[in-house]
């Protein structure tokens, strides 16, 4: 599922846009999208302050009246917000600053079909390829991306699954095991290793018959009877990555 935003404080520019982000939605039915509309910067900041939210793609309108849409990409900026944004505008007076709060793109009113679909097509490809490299979750109430290379382990603890990550920060997470394992099935490096743990193959150090030890120190003991096919997973990843 892919989330497009657009804020603009004119009822005609968002009736105008919402006609072809429709349009865009049904030539691509496919591709799941689903659009959000705000009639000003200030209910847009109170969405992702209030609830981490955080769209895809911003479509963000510069000229508003009660706040600019370049100070408010720099409050999104400042919150930690990494929506792509593209700033709609009747003047390129602004473009400079546009790249101070890392803007895609650049779209000079009337935008038309043609201008919006291309662009939209390569955004939502960029976005299809960054989403294989991060997992989109909400720790402490925020959504948060968390590098999948970065992910040593994933460990349950009760109700909640820690994310161990390597820089030695944790991300405690109110889901269940199976549903972490599902986020991260996809990628050939993880493994169940019984009930409690989920363990990134690329950073165990060495391993035997009792426990695996990761590099930095950590051992996770080996439930009875899973040596054999971890050290089949493990030999099978290192061998197919050469």
């Amino acid at each position: 599922m892919y989330l497009i935003a657009l804020c603009d404080d004119e009822i005609s520019e968002l009736k105008k846009a919402e006609q072809m982000l429709g349009s865009y939605k049904e030539k691509y039915s496919d591709k799941d999208i689903r659009t959000d509309y705000f009639k000003s910067a200030r209910e847009l900041l109170e969405m992702v302050r209030n609830e981490g939210y955080m769209p895809d793609l911003l479509l963000l309108d510069i000229y508003m009246p009660d706040k600019m849409g370049i100070e408010a990409a720099k409050e999104l900026r400042d919150m930690g917000n990494k929506s792509r944004i593209v700033f709609l505008t009747t003047s390129k007076e602004h473009a400079l600053e546009a790249f101070g709060v890392n803007a895609v793109q650049y779209l000079v009113k009337p935008v038309s079909e043609s201008m919006l679909f291309p662009l939209l097509d390569r955004l939502l490809e960029d976005i299809e390829r960054e989403r294989k490299k991060y997992l989109v979750l909400r720790v402490k109430g925020r959504v948060q991306r968390v590098p999948v290379d970065e992910i040593v382990y994933c460990e349950a603890q009760g109700k909640t699954q820690c994310l161990h990550l390597a820089d030695d920060t944790q991300c405690m997470l109110r889901v269940t095991m199976a549903e972490i394992y599902g986020l991260l099935s996809g990628y050939p490096e993880f493994v169940r290793v019984g009930i409690a743990y989920i363990v990134n193959l690329g950073y165990i150090d060495s391993l035997n018959a009792q426990d695996i030890s990761l590099n930095s120190g950590m051992k996770i003991h080996l439930p009875r009877g899973s040596y054999k096919t971890l050290k089949e997973q493990y030999f099978q990843y290192y061998c197919g990555r050469g």
